[in-house]
Parts: C-alpha cells; structure tokens; sequence
C-alpha cells in the first residue's frame, strides 16, 4: 500500500499502477466535502462513472449514487459440490448447454413472471414501483458484460459452481433517477460539487436520501434473490444429470453498495463501488479462462475492511474489440480446456484474460487484505 498525500484527504493505493483517468477520480474523492478520513483503492482499480471501480469512499452525512454505480447489488455467489470433476466433465458439455437454455443471457428475459416473496414487499418509492412489473420477468437472468456462470475445479478435484450478476435494470433505473435528482438538489441548495466530477450527494436526512437507501437495500435484496433464483435452477440441472448430486452451502457477496459502518471511531457511510467487504468468507472472482477465490477476509482497517471485487479491467470494451480477434481468444480457451458458452460471440474480447489485470497479481498486492483458501479453475463458462 502507498499513500497519496497531496489532496484534502489522503488517498491509499494498493495497485501497482492506476490509469490517470481512475487517479483523477481518486482526487476528487479526497477533495469531496462530505469525504471522510481518506480513500481506499483496492488493487483492481480502474476509471467508472464519477468515482473509480474498485474505490472505496467514507462519507458523513450523505450518500453518493454514483459512488455505488449503476449495477446496485451486483456480487457473486459460489457453492461447492460434492461431485469430482473426473464425475461431471462426461456431462459437462450437457450441463452448461442446459444452463444455457434455462438461464436468460444478455438482455433476454424470461417469457413468463418469476415469483418470489421479494415482490411483495417492495418499498414505496416510485422508481422501483415503475420497474416492478419488469422486474417480475427479470428475476432469474445472467445480463450480460463480465457477468458469467461458471463450472470450476478448486485444488482438491471438487466441482464448484459460481455466477456473477447483479440487479438487472432495476439498479440501472435507481442510480439514473437518484443521481439526476442529487445533481439537480446540490445546484439548488448544497455545497458545490463540480457537475464534471459526477459525485453529486443526497443528504441522508432528507426524504431523497431516504427513499434512495430504500431504494437501494431493495436493490441488494433483488441481486441477492435473483443469484439465488439463478443457482437453484443449476443445481437443479446439475442432479438431474448427475447422480448423488449435493452441495454445501453457498456463498454470497455484494460488491456495488454503501451501508453504515463505525471507522476510525466514527459512524461513516462506506460506498463500496467494484470493492468486497473482507469481513469473513468473500469471493474474488477472475476474468473469463482465469482462476478465482475463495478468501478469509482480514477486515483491515486501512481499506474500510474492503478488499478488490476481482480482477480489474486493463483495456476498455472498445480498445479490446478492436485489438483482440475473437478467434484468438476462442482458442486461448480450448487451449486452456475451458468448455466456453456464449450465444452471441462478437464482444467476446471485451471480457477476454488480455482485457483484464493478472488475477494471481491481483491477489499478491493484496495479501493484507484477504488470506487465500481455496483457488478454482474453470471448466466451463456461460457468458452474457
């Protein structure tokens, strides 16, 4: 970890190198009026909208939308089989073609409205009731981008299954509505934000920044239900096509929110956005044809008990379009024995290893952060 000191706040980095544009951003963080103690930069940092993927922010008093993103609740779950891989790979091949063909991918959805509890009590707050209805079609669907399902081997020859996704539109619409509302709140009454900085701040004891902490817990209820509503359908698929099939219990984690926590002695709004609370189990993925973990969290306090969300882009969506023949990398994963399920394969290169930081990397420049325990390598992968 180094330290920039040159900004109201301190900024404390555990990347080896962070673009310019995600610095820039880490500046304005540590220069926000409502910005606490100092800002966090795990080291899969990267430029986002307003503040850099992979930050993490201490705010008092307000809260930030765009300091928690568009994918509100996007995390990842994992569960481990009791299966060997020399026992499902005969039957992988099926497996993730049913997946395939059970899961919505992209921006399919499903043709017929999912059920759960979740709907039922949704918070009175006008923007999730606008999406309700959508969402009740939502429920259950991958999205696209880095979001992925995949089939892996830990270290033992255990089969584990983890996907990636998060709250579908719904964080879309309530990061949209609510940023336009701070930025159009802190014109009229705040302190001033430069609007270029894109960190405009609704006050939390308004009845804006209530509906949008409303909002947003909703949002992580959402995410959650809907990886498990995902999951339960492969495990499904998995003992249809295996016999003896069981599981143990599964892992879950957000890594775009804000939620109230005691630092440094006092009471903070801690955004985590692309960042993992290290507090216990967490999951830190890798890139497609890349190992993943399963870690101890070290909950130390230098980060806001935070730890990277995975591996960190290197390389825009467009800049990997361009540079990465889609064919190079349908070969790199035959190369490396990864059955890979995609139905659309043009922007295969955006979620590429080449577009990605080196996740072993990733892991070494944050070993005060987590305690590796299990590292798992992919078999098969269904991409968004």
């Amino acid at each position: 970890m180094r330290i920039i000191t040159t900004e109201r706040l301190p900024i404390k980095i555990w990347a080896r190198e962070v673009e310019e544009g995600a610095l820039e951003q880490a500046r304005h963080l540590a220069n926000h009026p409502y910005a606490r103690h100092h800002i966090a930069l795990m080291p899969d940092v990267h430029q986002g909208y307003g503040m850099p993927i992979g930050g993490v922010l201490a705010t008092e008093g307000v809260i930030i939308p765009n300091a928690v993103g568009v994918d509100v609740g996007c995390g990842v779950r994992a569960v481990r089989t009791n299966q060997t891989v020399e026992a499902v790979r005969p039957r992988l091949r099926d497996i993730l073609n049913q997946i395939q063909r059970a899961i919505p991918t992209g921006f399919n959805h499903h043709k017929k409205p999912q059920s759960s509890p979740l709907f039922h009590r949704a918070p009175d707050v006008p923007v999730i009731r606008e999406e309700l209805e959508n969402a009740r079609y939502q429920l259950g669907t991958l999205g696209g981008g880095n979001h992925f399902i995949e089939i892996q081997r830990d270290e033992q020859d255990y089969v584990w299954i983890m996907l990636h996704s998060g709250s579908r539109n719904f964080g879309k619409k309530v990061a949209d509505y609510y940023n336009r509302l701070a930025i159009n709140l802190n014109e009229r009454y705040g302190p001033p934000v430069p609007r270029e900085w894109q960190l405009a701040y609704l006050p939390l004891d308004t009845h804006e920044g209530q509906n949008y902490l409303a909002a947003m817990q909703y949002c992580l209820e959402f995410a959650r239900e809907n990886r498990a509503h995902m999951m339960k359908v492969i495990l499904e698929i998995c003992h249809s096509l295996l016999p003896d099939f069981t599981w143990g219990e599964e892992l879950d984690v957000h890594h775009n929110y804000a939620f109230l926590e005691k630092h440094f002695g006092q009471q903070v709004m801690v955004h985590r956005k692309g960042a993992v609370r290290a507090v216990g189990d967490v999951i830190v993925p890798g890139s497609m044809g890349s190992p993943s973990y399963i870690c101890r969290g070290l909950a130390n306090p230098e980060s806001f008990a935070s730890c990277s969300h995975g591996a960190g882009r290197v390389m825009g969506r467009n800049e990997a379009r361009r540079r990465i023949p889609v064919e190079k990398v349908i070969k790199e994963m035959q190369a490396l024995g990864v059955e890979l399920f995609k139905a659309k394969k043009g922007d295969l290169a955006e979620e590429c290893r080449q577009a990605y930081k080196d996740i072993d990397q990733v892991m070494e420049d944050q070993r005060d952060l987590v305690e590796i325990k299990i590292k798992l390598r992919p078999l098969g992968v269904v991409k968004g």
